[in-house]
């Protein structure tokens, strides 16, 4: 059978309704009149439809369109304990969408996963401009997808160091790439909302932006022990020779009171990434079958450093490259 004749095979079995009775599968026709009977088993499979057993003769390997509906109606591994059964229907999960100032974007890896519940068969990108100085260094791609029906989609995307961040802007081909792809999808798909990647702050909205309380608040304290330690430096000649012993406590407390600012500094460093943005790193090596040890010898590379001990920044580049590697 070509690609063509599998597409088409495909759509009318989308379109079947499927009932199990035991351990038999029974399909009805288009017109909802007949109920075929089909078998699956590991090596063989059959229908008791005519263009089964005309084609059949000819090609052992032929499928009839009822058998792909029994095919894409019981869940992988569960045939056994499937007695009523459903299509798959494709869903975008809630873990892909993010609201920001009260609208909804859609993250490039629901999209995806999306159009790949829905069949997509073929995802294709064409550089259309390399950035230059003379072009404003803005690189536009036009991707192309096709699904299971033979239907076609097309969109460009493009990115310039206006529209991303700094950190981005080292690779405007990918980004563009990945906005392409995205908007590609999301007309396939029909999601009518933006993606999150063709948004110019894209740091920001990853997270950063939260880091940077959490860094302000202990820049306060840093002069009130300076004073405090001035105070009892200038009190120190009158009470001399009278309080002796409260001088070694007030050098004492003076001296933990200046240990403050270095911790506060430390703290100052670049901020750990939050616990969303781990999970996004683990979800998106998981579907591109990168395991743990290869992602934690991935980061080691190219940071230098493990996993836990990333920044926030470093944290979301990382999982634009993840999003991006698709």
């Amino acid at each position: 059978m070509t690609a063509k004749e599998i597409q088409k095979r495909n759509v009318k079995a989308d379109q079947l309704r499927v009932m199990q009775s035991e351990e038999q599968f029974f399909v009805e026709s288009s017109k909802g009149k007949i109920l075929y009977n089909v078998a699956i088993a590991e090596d063989d499979k059959s229908c008791t439809c005519g263009d089964y057993a005309k084609n059949h003769k000819k090609d052992p390997a032929f499928v009839c369109k009822h058998i792909l509906a029994v095919e894409n109606s019981v869940p992988e591994n569960e045939i056994e304990s499937t007695k009523f059964l459903e299509k798959n229907t494709p869903k975008l999960k809630d873990g892909f969408l993010k609201n920001i100032k009260g609208k909804d974007f859609v993250l490039y890896a629901g999209v995806l996963d999306l159009a790949t519940q829905k069949g997509l068969l073929k995802l294709e990108v064409e550089l259309l401009q390399f950035p230059t100085k003379e072009n404003g260094n803005e690189a536009i791609c036009r991707a192309v997808a096709e699904d299971k029906s033979g239907a076609v989609f097309s969109d460009i995307g493009d990115s310039n160091p206006n529209n991303c961040t700094p950190m981005i802007a080292k690779h405007l081909i990918r980004m563009a790439s990945t906005r392409a792809k995205g908007r590609c999808l999301r007309d396939m798909c029909n999601i009518g909302i933006a993606c999150l990647e063709e948004l110019s702050d894209l740091d920001d909205v990853m997270g950063s932006g939260s880091a940077k309380k959490t860094t302000r608040k202990p820049a306060a304290p840093k002069a009130k022990p300076k004073v405090a330690e001035k105070k009892t430096e200038e009190k120190k000649p009158e009470t001399e020779k009278a309080s002796k012993p409260a001088q070694k406590v007030n050098s004492k407390s003076t001296n933990t009171k200046a240990t403050k600012p270095k911790v506060s500094k430390q703290e100052q460093g670049t901020p750990s990434f939050s616990e969303a943005q781990k999970r996004a790193i683990y979800n998106l090596s998981r579907r591109r079958g990168i395991s743990v040890e290869s992602l934690d010898n991935l980061v080691m590379e190219d940071y230098g450093k493990t996993l836990d001990d990333l920044s926030s920044a470093e944290a979301s580049d990382l999982i634009r490259s993840l999003q991006q590697a698709a």
